[in-house]
C-alpha cells in the first residue's frame, strides 16, 4: 500500500527543455519554497505576497551580489496547486547558462534536486491526483495528434479514475455482504450470497471487457502504430513515405535499390499516429551493403503492427512480389498497387480474393486514392471508437494488463461457485480483483509500481 505522506523536503528542477529560447521556467515545491526563492528574489518579499500572484524583480545571488536575471516569481500557495504544496515558479530567460546559474543558486540555498517526476509523485502521494491522472500528464506531453491529445485531457480529468472506482464499489458492496454473511450466518442464506457475488462477478467482469476492447486504440494513440513500408526495389516505397510525411525525407529515382537502409518517420494519417519505417527493398542482391538493409528490412516486418505493401501494378507478379507476400502472410496489412498511371497488369481484386487483404490502386506520383489508404488505415485499427469524445480508452500496457488480471479473477470466483466452493474461498479471488482494479488507481499499488512508474516520467515535471 503507499503511505500517504504529507511532509517533504523543498525540491527544486528545471520544468522547461534546455536550450535557448524565450523563457525557462524553474519549480520549486515544498514547505519551505517561498523562503528560499525570497532569499534570491530582489523586488518585494515574497513571503507577504497574495497567492497565485505573479511577481517582478531579480534573481541575485546572496553571496556575491550579483544579479543574475531579471525575472517574473509566480508565488503558488498549498493546497491549491499541482503538488498540494507550496510551489514557486521563476520564469527567467530561456538560456542554458542563465537557467542552471538559478537552479544552483537554489540548491545552494536550502532546495534539493528533484528525481525525475517527483514534482507529479507529490501531487499522487498528497491525493491530488490518481495513477491513471499522473500516466494522462506524460501522455499529454508526448501526444503526437489532436486525438491522443484529447483521450489523456479526458484521463487527467479522471474518465477513467471514475470508471474504475465505480467498479470497485460494486465489489466492495457485495464484499460488505459476505463479510456479514460469514459473521452472521443466520443473516442469509449461503446460496443467496453466493448468487450476490456470481451476479456481481459476472456485471463487472463484462465492463472490464468493455473497457479492454479499447485497449487497442488506447495504446495506438499513445504509442503509435508501427508500420513498415515494404515492397521490391523501385516500386514507389520512398514516394509514399515522403506522400504522408509531406516532405522530402527519402531520395526518390528511377534507379531501384536507393534506399539501402531503413528511414523511420512519424506521422499523423487521418488522427492515427504512425510511425512510419521505409525499408530497403526486399530482393537478392550480393552487396554487402544491401544484404545488411534487406535484413534489417524484414526485422522491420517482423515487428510493425501494420504493413503497407507495395506492388507494382503496371507489371505481373514476380518472384520476389511472391516472396514478400508470404512473407507478410498473418499481419495486418494493406496490399498498394501503385502506378495505375502506366496501366494495370494485376487486378486490385484477384489480389484481394487470393490474399486475403485490403487492397488499393494508387498512382502516388498523381497522388491518387491515397485519401482512401488514409481512411483504410484508420478503419483498419479504430472500430468506430475515434468518434466518440465521451469514450474512455485505457491507454497503456499496465492498465490493460491490471484489468485483465482482474477479469480472471471473477472468472476464478465465477467458476469456483459453479464447483460448489464455500462462499468465504470464493471470496479471496473477489478481493484480489478489487485490489487489482486498485492497482490501476494507485489506491492499492505497492510502493516499487509508484516509484517505478514515476521514474519515467522527465525532470520538472
Amino acid at each position: 500500500m503507499v503511505q500517504r505522506l504529507t511532509e517533504f523536503d523543498t525540491i527544486a528542477a528545471i520544468s522547461t527543455p534546455l536550450g535557448e529560447g524565450g523563457i525557462s521556467i524553474v519549480r520549486v515545491s515544498g514547505e519551505d519554497a517561498v523562503a528560499i526563492v525570497n532569499r534570491l528574489f530582489k523586488g518585494k518579499d515574497l513571503e507577504k505576497v497574495p497567492s497565485h500572484t505573479i511577481n517582478y524583480g531579480h534573481i541575485v545571488d546572496p553571496a556575491t551580489g550579483q544579479v543574475i536575471d531579471e525575472v517574473m516569481a509566480s508565488v503558488m500557495l498549498a493546497p491549491k496547486t499541482f503538488t498540494k504544496e507550496d510551489i514557486v515558479e521563476i520564469n527567467c530567460h530561456g538560456g542554458i547558462v542563465v537557467t542552471n546559474d538559478i537552479l544552483q543558486l537554489l540548491l545552494a540555498n536550502g532546495a534539493r534536486m528533484a528525481d525525475p517526476g517527483e514534482f507529479t509523485k507529490r501531487a499522487f502521494v498528497n491525493g491530488r491526483i490518481d495513477l491513471t491522472q499522473a500516466e494522462s500528464v506524460m501522455d499529454i506531453i508526448r501526444a503526437k495528434t489532436d486525438k491522443a491529445r484529447q483521450v489523456a485531457v479526458k484521463q487527467l480529468s479522471g474518465g477513467l479514475l471514475t470508471e474504475i472506482r465505480a467498479l470497485r464499489q460494486e465489489i466492495l458492496d457485495v464484499l460488505a455482504n459476505v463479510e456479514v454473511n460469514i459473521d452472521y450466518p443466520e443473516y442469509d442464506e449461503e446460496e443467496v450470497t453466493a448468487q450476490k457475488l456470481l451476479a456481481c462477478a459476472e456485471t463487472v467482469s463484462g465492463k472490464i471487457d468493455r473497457l479492454l476492447k479499447t485497449a487497442q486504440e488506447g495504446q495506438i494513440l499513445r504509442n503509435g502504430l508501427k508500420t513498415a513500408i515494404v515492397g521490391r526495389p523501385n516500386v514507389g516505397k520512398s514516394s509514399l513515405l515522403n506522400y504522408l510525411t509531406q516532405s522530402d525525407k527519402a531520395i526518390v529515382t528511377d534507379v531501384a535499390g536507393t534506399t539501402r537502409d531503413t528511414l523511420e518517420e512519424f506521422v499523423s494519417v487521418k488522427g492515427v499516429p504512425l510511425e512510419l519505417i521505409d525499408t530497403a527493398g526486399i530482393h537478392h542482391t550480393e552487396d554487402q551493403v544491401e544484404k545488411i538493409g534487406v535484413e534489417r528490412s524484414k526485422k522491420a516486418i517482423a515487428q510493425a503492427d501494420l504493413i503497407l505493401l507495395l506492388l507494382d501494378g503496371s507489371q505481373e507478379l514476380t518472384e520476389e512480389d511472391r516472396q514478400l507476400l508470404d512473407l507478410t502472410a498473418g499481419k495486418k496489412r494493406i496490399i498498394v498497387l501503385n502506378k495505375t498511371d502506366l496501366g494495370q497488369q494485376l487486378s486490385a481484386a484477384e489480389i484481394a480474393k487470393e490474399s486475403g487483404s485490403e487492397v488499393i490502386s494508387t498512382s502516388i506520383m498523381m497522388k491518387e486514392n491515397l485519401d482512401q489508404l488514409e481512411a483504410l488505415i484508420k478503419k483498419l485499427f479504430f472500430k468506430g471508437i475515434e468518434n466518440s469524445n465521451d469514450q474512455v480508452l485505457v491507454t497503456n500496457q499496465r492498465q490493460a494488463g491490471l484489468l485483465a488480471k482482474a477479469k480472471q479473477q471473477l472468472a476464478d470466483v465465477a467458476s469456483g461457485l459453479e464447483d460448489g466452493m464455500p462462499v468465504d474461498l470464493v471470496q479471496i479471488d473477489f478481493t484480489g480483483a478489487w485490489e487489482s482494479l486498485g492497482e490501476i488507481t494507485g489506491d492499492s499499488a505497492p510502493d516499487e509500481l509508484i516509484n517505478d512508474l514515476f521514474s519515467q516520467f522527465c525532470l520538472g515535471k
